[in-house]
């Protein structure tokens, strides 16, 4: 385990998740009833013990695990369990940074890439939790992040994109971005250099007093606006980030709705000791019915029971 993994895992957690540290943590007995569970393949308690453990507790579980039987826990979870259950436990027992680096890889493998997952993680995480997983994605996947997205992307979008990895906030005058924004659009082709810059430079307060006064001036909503003036990925990054930047548990909200596992178990796993609480609110809202019941309307087996304790209860 990487000692700085322990440093920078406190600047992530607030006090808004459903998964909290285990009162009663014992990691030996932890330790020894999962080596029972994987010879048994009794996939009931595995899922208890880790669905109910912080990460930092994980971490020492699987730390405990490997000095008391010389055996990786990972790997004992992969031979003893099969498809959405073991991927979803693996991703519990990933630290926080190097599970976001993870899903960023994921994103850009392959043929094509998945814009709209890293948008999600990239409009969604400060600057500096940006750095930190930037970090996290070199030493994994020794690569430089902002490269990798480079290579995956191109145009606006890719400026965007790279301009979100290495977002610093400074300050600005509303009056004045307003009116940016809106010389940006005056043109044959609207100018996406000004929202970027704009939009990946200044505080979430600031910038809702420059949407709503941008909308204001234009006597048309902001969405309204970048689907006028753009088209192809870089509509679609403006679009999340404005999104994002208006309220980031309603668009998580909404991508839960999607319905697709690796989305789903994506956002719980990710903002589940952070803001779980939250994004339920918001789906709730937005939907009318609670996460925990559209879970058990879309899952089943031991897969929904832990997405289930993940969760953690009905709103």
């Amino acid at each position: 385990m990487d000692p700085d993994y322990f440093k920078s895992y406190d600047m992530w957690w607030g006090t808004l998740g459903t998964v909290r540290p285990f009162s009663n943590f014992n990691p030996e007995q932890d330790a020894m009833e999962i080596q029972a569970a994987l010879e048994k393949k009794d996939a009931v308690t595995l899922l208890s013990i880790l669905t109910n453990r912080s990460n930092e507790q994980r971490q020492v579980v699987a730390k405990t695990f490997q000095d008391l039987t010389r055996k990786d826990l990972a790997a004992g979870l992969k031979k003893a369990l099969a498809g959405d259950l073991e991927t979803l436990l693996l991703e519990l027992l990933t630290p926080p940074l190097q599970y976001e680096a993870q899903r960023l890889q994921q994103a850009m493998a392959g043929i094509g890439t998945d814009e709209d997952s890293l948008l999600e993680i990239l409009c969604t995480r400060s600057g500096k939790q940006l750095k930190e997983i930037s970090a996290a994605y070199e030493q994994v996947y020794q690569k430089e992040l902002e490269k990798e997205v480079k290579g995956e992307t191109s145009g606006d979008f890719a400026k965007l994109l790279v301009a979100l990895l290495n977002k610093e906030t400074v300050p600005g005058v509303v009056r004045r971005d307003i009116e940016y924004l809106v010389s940006s659009m005056n043109g044959k082709k609207a100018n996406a250099g000004p929202w970027i810059e704009i939009l990946t430079s200044r505080d979430s307060d600031h910038l809702n007093d420059v949407l709503l006064g941008l909308e204001l001036a234009t006597g048309q909503m902001v969405e309204q606006l970048l689907e006028k003036s753009f088209s192809g990925d870089i509509r679609l990054g403006l679009t999340v980030l404005v999104k994002c930047i208006q309220d980031p548990y309603h668009y998580l909200a909404q991508r839960l709705t999607i319905k697709k596992t690796p989305i789903v178990q994506g956002i719980m796993v990710s903002h589940s000791e952070e803001d779980l609480l939250c994004i339920r609110a918001a789906y709730l809202k937005l939907t009318g019915t609670s996460l925990y019941t559209a879970l058990q309307k879309q899952f089943k087996g031991d897969h929904l029971q832990a997405l289930l304790a993940i969760c953690r209860s009905e709103d």
